[in-house]
């Protein structure tokens, strides 16, 4: 591709505006139709050479001017570079057409390289960097770059927030989401476009979001990104339960839910599962407890038992009796214990059935409420364990753990406990749930000092009725 100088662009731009006869007001109409955001008085000092503008407002201040000569005459004004006319010319359409384009049947390690250039289109630089599986650090995507801490650095910041900000030096950061789901930061570099203009965040969003999407959608059929993200290698039993959990966020209009599974290496005994709908969400989580052998094909088990039953249309008990009836058929198996639960987003009805494991942890203003312990120490049939029940409020926080967050010790023997669960839950100030989620399964890895003797499971769920 070969760009004008703009010097050239700029005095070519200012001739066909001349043979136009438009007024300098028309011009400026027709410009700001088109998306434009400089004032009358910036392009008329442009087209008289007193200040240069971004190459996007140049190609829009063209595209202004051909539009109408398109009316009038053959004559055009020049774009800073040579196209098909079938293609978009400039600004972020041209983004999100060279991001496509430029992933349709590439390789996953080639993203890197299809942003750069769908930045170029917009007149920015921007790097990626995606959460590792132990959500500690932010890993750079581009060859020689450095990991950003999550916890300490300003990219770990919009991370947690799920934000956007701008740093003094003028670099835009904002989050990298797939639907709802954190995959990292994107660091936006603009070259001389102001990183406070909403416009500007607007078109950065439309970028965040479509490569959220392309991050997935790749790493589903290579692994040049999942690598990136991986510290080192990971055992088979972390390998199975991982390929069989679901994204750790998700959300409606009406409920939040986040998630969090330690150790991302070594997990062994945990997972977790949900689905929501319109109405109503439905939760699990099963825990073999024990990291030994075996641990991994029962609570594999159990999910599958589960997820079988509940896209039958299995009630509740069913769910529970199902699973009970998929580890009946593994004798000598580590025990799961665990929780299955819906809640009604109508009317806030919790319903859940428990088994051996930690009661569900409702907080409420900071307070744990008062639940019921599982009514069973196994998964049992139908009609053994009558479902306990509890009304929500909105904006309480529902929390289903495994038994390593509560059970793990420090040095001298202390278990983290029920009390301090209840704590990080009730610290939130607003936090979305997988960052509580993330933020309390940190803690609980720090109180052990990375020894984990069971794993640490948590999902988290926030009812907000719309």
């Amino acid at each position: 591709m070969r760009f004008l100088p703009e010097e050239e662009q700029r005095r070519r731009i200012a001739a066909c505006f001349t043979r136009s006869d438009l007024t300098l007001e028309q011009l400026w109409m027709r410009y700001f139709a088109l998306g434009g955001s400089l004032s009358l008085i910036e392009l008329d000092a442009y087209l008289n050479g007193l200040t240069t503008l971004p190459r996007v407002d140049r190609d829009m201040l063209a595209h202004a001017v051909n539009e109408w000569l398109d009316e009038c005459g053959p004559a055009r004004a020049p774009y800073s570079h040579s196209v098909r006319d079938v293609k978009p010319l400039h600004g972020p359409l041209k983004a999100l057409v060279d991001l496509l384009d430029g992933a349709h049947r590439a390789p996953p390690e080639r993203l890197p390289a299809v942003v750069a250039e769908a930045g170029r289109a917009l007149d920015l630089t921007i790097g990626v960097y995606l959460a590792d599986y132990d959500q500690r650090t932010l890993v750079p995507l581009r060859p020689g770059g450095a990991p950003l801490d999550i916890e300490t650095t300003v990219g770990g910041d919009v991370f947690r927030r799920a934000g956007t900000t701008v740093t003094r030096d003028g670099t835009l950061w904002t989050i990298l989401l797939d639907g709802v789901e954190r995959l990292g930061v994107l660091e936006i570099v603009p070259d001389g476009a102001d990183p406070d203009d909403p416009v500007l965040r607007e078109q950065c969003r439309w970028l965040a979001t479509l490569l959220g999407h392309l991050v997935t959608a790749t790493t589903q059929y290579g692994d040049g990104l999942d690598s990136r993200r991986r510290h080192r290698r990971r055992g088979s039993p972390a390998e199975l339960l991982w390929q069989s959990l679901p994204p750790l966020t998700a959300a409606t209009e009406s409920v939040v839910v986040g998630a969090s599974v330690q150790p991302a290496y070594e997990l062994c005994g945990t997972v977790f599962d949900y689905a929501l709908s319109e109405d109503r969400v439905q939760l699990a989580l099963f825990d073999a407890g024990v990291r030994t052998g075996g641990a991994d094909i029962a609570v594999v088990t159990a999910l599958s038992a589960y997820r079988a039953a509940r896209h039958g249309g299995a009630s509740l008990g069913e769910q529970f009796a199902a699973v009970a009836a998929g580890l009946d058929e593994l004798p000598g198996a580590p025990a799961v214990h665990g929780v299955v639960a819906e809640l009604d987003l109508n009317t806030g009805l919790l319903r859940f059935l428990g088994a051996g494991g930690p009661a569900p942890l409702i907080v409420r203003d900071g307070e744990a409420l008062p639940a019921a312990d599982p009514a069973t120490t196994r998964f049992a049939a139908v009609g053994r364990c009558p479902a306990a029940e509890v009304r929500l409020e909105p904006g309480d926080l529902l929390a289903l753990y495994s038994r390593g967050v509560a059970e793990t010790t420090n040095r001298a023997g202390e278990a983290f406990g029920r009390a301090r669960i209840t704590r990080h839950l009730g610290r939130d100030a607003g936090e979305l749930p997988p960052e509580i989620a993330r933020r309390l399964t940190r803690a609980v890895q720090v109180h052990g000092e990375d020894q984990l003797r069971k794993d640490a499971g948590v999902l988290i769920t926030r009812w907000v009725p719309r």
